[in-house]
């Protein structure tokens, strides 16, 4: 009888848990209810539309390396809150208008918003010392944009950080 080497055998026990992770990991992710797309997964018709319903969104801007950072949380009534929104150290809170809040809540459905992300876009940051904004949109949008000569703001995600930063304490620079 031929007696397994170790040196053989540590690698297969590894491979073997490692399987066994990942199958873990796949069963949950694919639990009831979830709505996480599992890579290759062609999208339904539920995941590729926008999601239904009131969405929160935050905003979070530094201006350069060394700047503050400003966050801005809005939940889907319309109630932001505010922290060193302005840079100055202040922290604020307040609602938008009915409006507001309806339009806010029109783009942020907008189904062009997911061909808006950074990962859609490749994006990577091209400025230093710049203004860089990013709104964060569950369930996983991330869209980033700074103010650098040349830049283009994706559409949608423009709009969305006109009307922030035009009805809260937040800045907005360039164009």
């Amino acid at each position: 009888m031929v007696r397994p080497s170790w040196s053989s055998l540590i690698p297969f026990s590894a491979g073997v848990l490692l399987a066994i992770a990942l199958t873990g990991c796949s069963v949950f992710d694919r639990a009831e209810g979830s709505t996480v797309q599992q890579r290759g997964d062609a999208p339904s018709s539920d995941q590729a539309s926008a999601p239904t319903g009131p969405r929160r969104v935050s905003l979070v801007q530094k201006l350069g390396a060394d700047g503050p950072v400003r966050s801005l949380e809005v939940t889907p009534d319309g109630k932001w809150q505010c922290q060193d929104c302005a840079g100055d150290g202040v922290n604020s809170t307040g609602a938008l208008d009915p409006g507001q809040v309806q339009r806010l809540q029109q783009m942020l459905a907008d189904p062009g918003l997911a061909q808006e992300t950074d990962e859609a876009r490749h994006y990577k940051q091209a400025c230093i010392d710049a203004l860089t904004s990013t709104l964060l949109i569950p369930p996983g949008l991330t869209i980033t944009s700074q103010d650098c000569p040349g830049e283009d703001r994706p559409p949608v995600a423009g709009e969305i950080l006109l009307l922030l930063t035009q009805v809260t304490p937040a800045e907005v620079r360039g164009g």
